[in-house]
């Protein structure tokens, strides 16, 4: 069901609907563009995505998703499928797990539909992959959808598969630094404080605060890079530095747009991160990254790059994958002291 490496395919890709995952999948388009090398990409996801999307070369176009993530919409998904119908798409991808997700491809009559086995997808998959779990990693997941079922899993190795690479807009990233007065040829420190999933991600705000308060005294900027969501937790670690370290630290989080974080991320020489969608960003734009986790795992959704420290408690009940410490004390990401961090960013050195 998998096209000859020589014809002209035509792909839809139902993206998926967050940040770091999105960033992840180019893994998935790199390797399309590698086996199939005439083939066109075109990904369906929401319209935030777009800017992401704009920034992988082997994306032919970005569609907007109109209904709403978590909306089920059956006639709209039916309309959206027959809209894409004429474009005669040869195969399509389906990268989230839900039924939903595999109804427009179906609709839209792409002959190849394939996807892991998810909740009620037999018949709107028809190469449909059983269990996604004989992969420990999502890159190796979108990777292996790829390949002919009975080849993945000799093909795909997280070592081997292609990394996320956004392109950087210099003019951009020049005009962004000059707005928020951050200076170019001044080492920059990037902090992202942030996780959009739930606060069993967060790092202290006073733990970031002495990492902020370390590079500052060292002769570095610091900045705080987040959503709207991300602002109080940024402007928190500020204030709790000296006063007269303040203007060294530049909150950005929620004065930026997501393609204004791509390129000034590329400005900094390390970011610190949670385990968040900037994280894979950084990750993507080839700058060094400590990586701290908390209630996640880099056994799973690890930063694609070789420039990485990634640091983590070992108590017993980490990782539990949920979005607030179910026992709460958050022990995961207290105890993990900016000691320990420091120590993680110095061996990126």
């Amino acid at each position: 069901m998998i096209a000859s490496q020589t014809t002209h395919s035509r792909w839809l890709i139902i993206g998926p609907s967050w940040v770091g995952d999105m960033v992840m999948s180019q893994s998935l388009y790199k390797e399309i563009k590698r086996i199939f090398p005439n083939s066109a990409i075109d990904v369906l996801a929401p319209r935030w995505c777009k800017p992401i999307l704009e920034r992988m070369p082997e994306v032919n176009q970005a569609i907007e998703m109109p209904i709403g993530h978590g909306e089920f919409n059956l006639s709209g998904r039916w309309k959206l499928g027959r809209k894409l119908r004429p474009e005669s798409y040869t195969h399509s991808i389906v990268l989230p797990n839900s039924a939903k997700s595999a109804l427009i491809p179906l609709f839209a009559g792409i002959p190849v539909r394939t996807g892991w086995k998810g909740e009620m997808r037999y018949g709107l998959l028809n190469d449909l992959r059983p269990n996604r779990k004989v992969f420990q990693y999502m890159a190796e997941r979108y990777v292996a959808l790829a390949h002919p079922k009975p080849s993945m899993l000799d093909d795909v190795h997280l070592d081997t598969i292609a990394k996320p690479s956004l392109t950087i807009d210099t003019e951009n990233q020049a005009d962004c630094l000059k707005r928020f007065g951050i200076d170019h040829d001044k080492q920059i420190i990037g902090l992202c404080p942030g996780a959009e999933f739930g606060p069993a991600k967060r790092w202290p705000e006073e733990h970031y605060a002495k990492i902020a308060e370390q590079l500052i005294l060292e002769g570095k900027q610091v900045c705080l890079f987040g959503g709207p969501k991300d602002r109080v937790v940024a402007s928190n670690i500020t204030n709790c530095l000296p006063e007269e370290l303040q203007k060294f630290c530049f909150n950005v989080a929620g004065e930026t747009s997501l393609n204004d974080a791509v390129d000034m991320l590329a400005a900094c020489e390390t970011v610190f991160s949670n385990d968040s969608g900037l994280m894979h960003v950084a990750a993507a734009v080839n700058v060094n990254i400590v990586a701290i986790y908390g209630s996640s795992s880099p056994l799973y959704t690890p930063p694609l790059s070789e420039k990485v420290a990634i640091v983590n408690t070992d108590i017993d009940c980490r990782p539990c994958f949920k979005r607030e410490c179910p026992l709460g004390h958050l022990a995961c990401l207290n105890k993990l002291s900016p000691v320990r961090v420091i120590e993680a960013y110095n061996s990126l050195k």
